[in-house]
């Protein structure tokens, strides 16, 4: 029955127009999304309503929640779902939102985001922008925490997201445990396409992962190529054949 009434309220926000001003926000911001056409980009502005519209915005350390700051963050997380059953992000509720890095109470360990087990996620507004301006480095923040968000839809941060198949997870399991061991090893291959903090844990592993096959998709096709299918195959999308073709 909740899965009922969501349904229906995202179609209502779907249907409402598209407010001018947010095609200026991400031609300024979101690079990728010069590249969205057809019907691509008619399911991107359906998703992104419903992301604006349905989750709690919530500025803390001073920030300001603006229209900019809420279609920037929903277009990063849209991205990853495009191909993908939208419902995972059903559990997300909250977007918390620092101007900058920031810090807990409890630690001098400095933050730029973090994705929580109950719903939230957190993150610095300079670190969503810096990621954004710079989209072949491999690092960006906002696509990382969604990802983790992707991760815990199957109940817990294991670096594993509700797959499309059942006959999808066994050679998920060892595409990726392997390239796990090979960067935790040291292995040239594997740190030319990831960042060592992917070597933290799967969870993270999955997440920088990420960020590489979206900013970085031709160097993990040439270095790592059973990992780029893994993503692949999941995310439903080629970006290495995408920057051939443009």
């Amino acid at each position: 029955m909740l899965g009922f009434f969501r349904a229906r309220r995202h179609r209502r926000l779907q249907a409402r127009p598209t407010p001018p001003e947010w095609i200026e926000t991400l031609q300024a911001r979101v690079p990728f999304y010069a590249g969205l056409e057809g019907e691509l980009k008619e399911r991107f502005f359906k998703l992104l309503k419903v992301f604006v519209w349905d989750k709690t915005w919530i500025g803390a350390g001073g920030m300001e929640i603006t229209d900019e700051v809420r279609v920037v963050v929903s277009a990063a997380a849209v991205r990853l779902v495009l191909h993908l059953d939208e419902r995972v992000y059903d559990r997300l509720s909250e977007i918390v939102i620092y101007p900058s890095h920031y810090k807990h109470p409890d630690s001098n360990d400095v933050i730029f985001g973090e994705a929580h087990a109950w719903g939230i996620v957190v993150l610095s507004w300079d670190a969503v922008l810096y990621g954004l301006a710079n989209p072949k480095d491999g690092h960006d923040t906002v696509t990382h925490e969604f990802a983790h968000v992707l991760d815990r839809a199957t109940g817990s941060f294991d670096g594993t997201p509700p797959l499309r198949a059942r006959a999808d997870y066994r050679p998920w399991a060892l595409v990726l445990s392997h390239h796990f061991a090979e960067l935790r090893d040291g292995k040239s291959l594997e740190r030319h396409v990831l960042r060592d903090y992917a070597a933290t844990n799967e969870a993270e592993f999955f997440a920088v992962a990420t960020e590489s096959f979206f900013e970085k998709p031709q160097q993990m096709l040439d270095n790592t190529p059973e990992l780029y299918e893994q993503l692949k195959h999941y995310y439903g999308f080629d970006p290495a054949a995408e920057l051939r073709v443009h």
